[in-house]
């Protein structure tokens, strides 16, 4: 049984927990004399009664939603209002950890205990709480700018065919798509969960005996330190390139950057990928790793890539290292994708995957929302379903189209770009969807509290740059329907369709609430199959 007095001294061992002598200075400003009252009205005690100090603690959250008899309750993000303490509070909470005191109305008494950062007390706390232990289970960490799901998805699948042979238990995914952990299998909310849900995840792993975790790291879980107090027992770095960049996420590209680099700083082994933009910064800071294997097209990358063909659409290459030289064959779409199946290869060559297991694992290998291909009877317009949604993603997505789908003449193009942050996609995706698309559709990509139609217009402005021929539909059915109508009316040229962004994604994000909707993948076969049934209809006819 935990209890309150064991996770204050924690949290004052860590060095998190604040004293009174820290912020009651008397005769300074108002606003010292105002945080004076307040600390003496809710008070952050150093000394607690017995029966405080002995009160047990059966849960930890930061999700009110969440709350039950004794729970402590954690008060982050700059969204975090009083209320979700007082119904943490009516729902069983004992305490809560915040930075500063907070006042609830009524008799209602929660034992406080202030820290000097939030989201630091948030990852001690939480490894505390959920008996976090290094290696239990083996974790590997991927982060970049594109890549991290398919490259998750793939070595979870070189894993998985290890531990079969092995007579294991299936490994653990904390993806942007699916979290399996051993207890439950569920749809992801985001790509790496707040630090209590990711190390309740781990925790399940290790009870269930699962041996591997694979996990994708997002920037802001580097930032906002969520996975601080993990340790990874293998760091991927996939690529970097500007994204993420508005007053909510990244100020910067270096604020991004450095984000994703500080994996490093809790990684054994980093593998590195040398045809990444910033390689040589990128190595710099992976020698904060115990160890180092590089992987890519360079000669001297210890796991190395080469005689890449196109055979019937199928990719295959070559993987050469001091242990073998083998070929592999990807079974999905898309050449960018063997830059994210050889960081798979070389986090499995440090585990000591054999072989085997990796290629069976590429081969069969799919993952919801990444390059799925719809076609028409008269495969006369194939549509592309693909989560591509920043510049690098873009760019690798057109190259495959234009190598892998030659004989399609035409390109429409369907996409949105978000609301309230990651402003740079505006123009970057809209010129580069414009000069590559013989036609753009522009949609609704989780607007949050902008306006789709307004965002549409600005991306708009970066498209009719380029010359192409641009259209503004908000609905994201209608628009598809409309690309498949403006494929159906070129009878000259057989048409791709890429329908961008969302991939597998079941909700949107509109005004604040989180709204139900088709997948892309839905969506596109709907319409071919609307398509599909016109075309048998007027040969009837």
């Amino acid at each position: 049984m935990k209890t309150v007095g064991e996770l204050r001294q924690v949290l004052q061992q860590r060095g998190l927990l604040q004293e009174e002598t820290e912020n009651l200075k008397i005769g300074q400003t108002q606003e010292n004399d105002r945080r004076h009252m307040d600390w003496e009205r809710v008070g952050n005690r150093t000394a607690y009664t017995e029966s405080e100090v002995a009160l047990p603690i059966d849960w930890l959250t930061c999700d009110s939603r969440t709350v039950r008899e004794h729970t402590a309750f954690i008060c982050k993000g700059a969204a975090f209002r009083p209320e979700y303490l007082a119904a943490a509070a009516r729902n069983g909470a004992v305490c809560y950890i915040s930075e500063a005191p907070i006042e609830l109305e009524g008799d209602v008494s929660l034992i406080p205990l202030l820290v000097t950062d939030i989201r630091k007390a948030m990852a001690v706390a939480s490894a505390w709480f959920f008996d976090y232990e290094k290696g239990h289970p083996i974790l590997t960490g991927i982060t970049g700018t594109k890549g991290k799901t398919t490259t998750a998805w793939y070595l979870k699948a070189m894993l998985d065919e290890w531990e079969k042979e092995l007579g294991e238990p299936e490994t653990g995914l904390i993806s942007t798509v699916e979290n399996y952990d051993g207890v439950s299998r569920s749809e992801a909310v985001m790509t790496t969960p707040e630090a209590p849900t990711l190390h309740e995840h781990i925790l399940h792993a290790k009870q269930k005996g699962i041996r591997y975790m694979t996990m994708e790291v997002s920037s802001q879980a580097l930032k906002y330190r969520r996975v601080r107090e993990i340790q990874f027992q293998v760091g991927i770095f996939l690529n970097i390139s500007r994204d993420h960049i508005s007053p909510k996420e990244h100020v910067d590209f270096e604020d991004y950057f450095s984000s994703k680099l500080s994996l490093f700083r809790q990684t054994e082994v980093a593998c590195v990928n040398l045809n990444a933009d910033h390689a040589d910064r990128i190595l710099k800071a992976a020698h904060k790793a115990e160890r180092i294997v590089t992987f890519g097209t360079k000669k001297h990358a210890d796991i190395r890539c080469s005689e890449i063909r196109t055979e019937g659409r199928q990719l295959s290459f070559r993987v050469t290292c001091d242990r073998f030289s083998e070929r592999f064959t990807l079974g999905m779409k898309g050449k960018f994708n063997i830059e994210n199946a050889l960081a798979a290869i070389t986090a499995a060559y440090v585990y000591g995957v054999p072989v085997a297991c990796m290629r069976r694992a590429l081969q069969k290998t799919r993952v919801p929302g990444r390059m799925e291909t719809f076609m028409s009877r008269d495969e006369k317009i194939c549509g592309i379903v693909d989560f591509a949604h920043n510049r690098l993603s873009f760019e690798k997505l057109f190259d495959a189209a234009f190598q892998e789908y030659a004989d399609y003449r035409k390109i429409i193009t369907v996409f949105g770009c978000p609301g309230g942050k990651a402003l740079n996609r505006r123009r970057e995706l809209g010129i580069i969807a414009g000069l590559f698309s013989d036609e753009v559709i522009l949609t609704t990509d989780d607007p949050g509290m902008e306006d789709p139609a307004g965002i549409c217009e600005e991306i708009r402005g970066y498209v009719d740059m380029t010359g192409c021929s641009c259209h503004l539909v908000t609905d994201r059915k209608k628009a598809v329907e409309q690309a498949v109508a403006l494929a159906e009316e070129d009878p000259k040229n057989r048409t791709l369709i890429l329908l961008l962004g969302r991939g597998s994604e079941k909700f949107q994000q509109i005004g604040g609430h989180s709204v139900a909707a088709p997948t892309d993948a839905e969506l596109m076969a709907e319409a071919l199959r609307a398509y599909d049934a016109s075309r048998e209809l007027g040969a009837v006819i």
